[in-house]
């Protein structure tokens, strides 16, 4: 499956902020079709696991906005829904 511009946006926002982390990017619109939210782009919904060094000694809300921070205006206007999951190394 290719992934669609606001998904394909949203990896190359993190990537540069957040250098040497991995992360998994899914695009869960389908389950959510005809649920709030849902605009028909078929890129309403998502969930990010990311693993990062620099989240060491941040706390959960500190990282989640550090990730809503790099992806700028898309969660929120673009994005109806975003599932966070941030850890640093060894968590």
């Amino acid at each position: 499956m290719t992934n669609g511009l606001v998904q394909t946006e949203m990896e190359g926002l993190l990537t540069a902020a957040f250098p040497g982390a991995s992360f998994i990017l899914s695009n869960d619109s389908a389950s959510h079709h005809g649920h709030t939210g849902d605009d028909g782009s078929g890129e309403s919904h998502f969930s990010l696991a990311i693993e990062w060094a620099g989240f060491a000694g941040l706390n959960r809300v500190a990282r989640q906005r550090a990730v809503n921070k790099a992806l700028g205006d898309l969660p929120g206007q673009r994005v109806h829904a975003l599932a966070i999951k941030a850890t640093a190394p060894g968590e």
